[in-house]
């Protein structure tokens, strides 16, 4: 009689969002594709705008997510600003330009305002002198829209990565290790001159992205234990055409300093797991061949499988070099749509859902779609 196999069990599923300011409501699309597919995240882990995302979505229940999502988006940008969508080429590029400029002269509602005296006029040493901007705004919709009590139940773990401003440390807070509230949030959105520090158990802390604009440390800290899904959903591109004028150089420049870093991160982990897989057939066969022979359970233990699945934002041909502060909402409505789009046809291929070719110790990169808005997946 044949005996009935096993159930497969259900991999965890890890969400990396990346730092890119207005960029971010790419989030949105992507995590409504991965809500609708019934993927739900078990840990989220998140840098400057990621971080808001990261918290706006382990701060809520799952079934409220994607409505504080969409809140979020609709208070940070200013009313009116639908409209951008009527233009085309050259006009929607000066569209675009005018939403950044008002972003920077009278900031962003429920996000960020300018602040009265200049830096150089405040005390040295006080928030005031340290940033353009006050982002007392933020902290009040950060408080609306994420319930830092459900964020504290670990319901779904949270990492927020920020940078400490007396060493240069990247510094992950994570509610599995101690209690996170608005401060945290701030910290890892913190981008200086434009925003102030944050103020932790005596230490200050910048934006994230000073020191890497991806998360995917985080995961690389505390490694996964059994077969996960990893999302990274990233705003900047890696590669990217050659520019052409003076915008698109500075949209390059800006793409390589925001994502240069992300490959790096992805082969570190890919030989970290490898050398995982090494260490445990070694030690199996060095305790199998000496019963003196040392025996450790982390390495005999197999390290799991581990899919990461790469989305990039690309940038359209309307965009500025300044698009990561523009936040017309008709932007923000295209950034959400291209996200959506990009997950859901990495959810519609899925090849992590077939075994590897070359056995579990294999590592390997798939193009989903190499034309626009495609992703790749790393199999480890």
């Amino acid at each position: 009689m044949t005996q009935p196999q096993a159930p497969q069990e259900r991999p965890q599923v890890i969400v990396v969002f990346q730092g890119g300011g207005a960029l971010g409501a790419y989030h949105v699309g992507a995590y409504q594709a991965l809500e609708e597919a019934g993927l739900h995240p078990d840990w989220v882990s998140g840098i400057s705008i990621g971080a808001f995302t990261a918290a706006l979505v382990a701060g809520n229940r799952p079934e409220q997510r994607l409505e504080r999502l969409e809140a979020f988006w609709r208070e940070v940008s200013w009313p009116g600003s639908e409209w951008g969508s009527l233009f085309k080429g050259r006009l929607r590029q000066l569209f675009n330009l005018g939403s950044h400029m008002t972003s920077l002269l009278f900031g962003q509602p429920g996000f960020y305002a300018p602040r009265a005296i200049p830096p150089q006029l405040a005390p040295p040493g006080s928030p005031e002198a340290l940033s353009f901007y006050s982002t007392r705004p933020m902290r009040s919709t950060l408080r609306r829209l994420v319930d830092f009590d459900y964020i504290n139940s670990r319901a779904t773990r949270l990492s927020l990565g920020a940078t400490r401003v007396s060493d240069g440390h990247l510094v992950f807070f994570d509610n599995t290790r101690s209690a996170l509230g608005p401060d945290h949030v701030l910290a890892s959105g913190a981008l200086p001159p434009a925003f102030p520090p944050s103020l932790i158990d005596g230490e200050l802390y910048w934006d994230g992205g000073c020191v890497t604009n991806t998360p995917l440390n985080a995961i690389l800290d505390d490694p996964p234990q059994r077969h996960s899904l990893v999302f990274m959903i990233d705003l900047f591109e890696a590669r990217a055409p050659l520019p052409r004028n003076l915008d698109e150089a500075s949209w390059r420049m800006k793409s390589i300093q925001f994502a240069g870093r992300t490959s790096q991160q992805v082969d570190q982990f890919a030989t970290v797991w490898n050398l995982r897989r090494t260490a445990t057939r070694v030690t199996r066969h060095m305790s199998a061949s000496s019963p003196l022979a040392f025996s450790d359970e982390p390495l005999t233990k197999p390290a799991p499988r581990l899919d990461i699945i790469h989305l990039t934002y690309q940038r359209g041909e309307h965009q500025i070099s300044s698009s990561d502060a523009e936040f017309s909402r008709a932007s923000i409505a295209e950034r959400r749509a291209d996200g959506y789009r990009d997950m859901k046809r990495a959810l519609e291929t899925s090849p992590w859902t077939q075994p590897l070719a070359n056995g579990p110790q294999a590592f390997g990169d798939e193009d989903l779609s190499p034309a626009e808005g495609g992703a790749v997946v790393h199999r480890l």
